[in-house]
């Protein structure tokens, strides 16, 4: 079976605490509560991309980026397949009902990594990681280098 890749983008100052989860844990995001440390990540380098664009309202992405691959064995990955989301997983802004689900996976400590369906393409996934986890040292975390958008997204 082949690994699972995963992508992250962060701005270039950021990119020395990209897997710490600190950023999540402060702000929160569609899939935890503040105060519970997470890593996003995208299941290829465009929906990163994507995920970007949608956060930094008005698009204005001047800040260079750094993109960083991150593989890992599938056996480290707990699925969660849309059809058994609840409703209202995808709500805009993000409510309690999709935040619960990853707390309480980090709580459970049943696995490094988490898939769900994206909410900007529901086919494709993003991937969850609990820096916490003993099996966070499994991962093979590449730094890429710099990433750009190209200028007409901006």
């Amino acid at each position: 079976m082949a690994p699972v890749v995963a992508w992250r983008l962060v701005r270039q100052r950021h990119a020395a605490t990209a897997f710490s989860g600190e950023g999540a844990r402060i702000f929160e995001g569609r899939w935890n509560s503040a105060g519970v440390p997470v890593v996003y990540c995208s299941e290829n380098l465009a929906l990163a991309a994507l995920e970007i664009l949608v956060h930094v309202q008005p698009v204005a992405i001047f800040a260079p980026f750094r993109a960083f691959r991150v593989t890992f064995d599938d056996s480290l990955t707990t699925r969660i397949e849309l059809e058994r989301l609840p409703k209202g997983w995808d709500l805009q802004p993000p409510t309690a009902v999709s935040k619960k689900i990853a707390d309480e996976w980090i709580k459970s400590g049943r696995s490094v990594a988490l898939a769900l369906p994206s909410v900007l393409v529901p086919p494709e996934r993003t991937y969850l990681l609990n820096p916490k986890h003993p099996d966070f040292r499994k991962l093979r975390i590449h730094d890429i280098g710099d990433f750009t958008l190209d200028p007409r997204l901006r």
